[in-house]
């Protein structure tokens, strides 16, 4: 019996140029595939997410993501880079799109290389206290000196501790050994909690509130992420609880630079009654390779 292929697709994404931002494989008719198989592609390409879209309608695809650990519910890049290759293949005809994935709907709009994505909180749970912060700290080995702020949990469908340090720490902070829940009794979140977003606050500039990060997913077999679309979500929800973004409510994150995968995201939050409402995150997509792989 001849060998069955799948097609797929490599972007990078919140790339500002071709080899830099978070690599995304993209695999084409695999929904008939058992979850084993689909982890087991994940694997093989061994980026920190591989996606499994299936177009439902115009405008409407569903999506399964999935990390060299397994499966989540949400993901930033890999929902911008896989609206964008399913637009690219005339799969998706419009500009504005539903995505549908474990943690609901999410909507994405396509502006050339540019893709947004928008999304509802789902969790913000806070300030944490000293004795949860210091485990936190000590995981990635810094201090309680090297704290710039509160700590909060939050997420819109994937949540992350967000631990706001000075700048210089950033770079002197270490991959964490075990996964973020077994550093410290953290209190419960609705989604899954499998990330620290380690941040400093720089200042301001056109772009909003810059932002310096760097994203450790061991849980999930992801050491550190190039660049986290799904904590540039929840980092808006913390920014804004703690006050620090200003009418515009904008912020622009720089991340991956530490491991060699320059990225540049673009957040905003929209406001009603001094809660928000949604979060969008903004990237552009760079096209890499498109091939075929063979079934597992």
């Amino acid at each position: 019996m001849a060998d069955a292929f799948l097609e797929y697709d490599v972007v990078d994404v919140f790339a500002p140029g071709p080899f830099a931002g978070n690599q995304l494989a993209v695999v084409h008719a695999a929904d008939e595939l058992p979850d084993d198989a689909l982890l087991a592609i994940a694997r093989e390409f061994g980026f920190s997410e591989t996606t499994f879209p299936t177009p439902v309608d115009d405008g409407r695809y569903s999506c399964r993501i999935f990390t060299p650990g397994g499966e989540i519910p949400f993901a930033g890049h890999p929902t911008l880079g896989t609206a964008w290759v399913l637009h690219d293949r005339g799969l998706l005809a419009g500009l504005d799109a539903v995505q549908e994935c474990g943690a609901g709907e999410i909507g994405v709009r396509l502006d050339g290389d540019r893709v947004e994505l928008s999304a509802a909180p789902r969790d913000l749970v806070g300030p944490l206290g000293d004795a949860f912060v210091a485990q936190l700290l000590d995981g990635v080995g810094l201090e309680l000196a090297d704290l710039d702020g509160e700590v909060w949990l939050a997420g819109t469908g994937l949540t992350f501790v967000h631990l706001p340090v000075r700048d210089e720490a950033v770079a002197r902070a270490v991959v964490p050994s075990r996964p973020v829940r077994e550093l410290a009794a953290l209190p419960a979140t609705r989604d899954p909690l499998d990330g620290i977003n380690l941040y400093a606050v720089r200042g301001r500039s056109a772009g909003g509130l810059d932002v310096h990060s760097r994203v450790f997913v061991p849980g999930l077999s992801v050491p550190e992420d190039p660049a986290t679309g799904s904590a540039a979500a929840g980092l808006g929800l913390a920014l804004h609880v703690r006050s620090l973004l200003d009418g515009g409510r904008r912020y622009r994150i720089s991340q991956g630079t530490e491991i060699g995968r320059p990225s540049v995201l673009d957040g905003r939050v929209d406001v009603e009654d001094s809660v928000v409402t949604r979060v969008h995150v903004a990237g552009t997509v760079q096209p890499i390779a498109r091939g075929q792989m063979r079934v597992p």
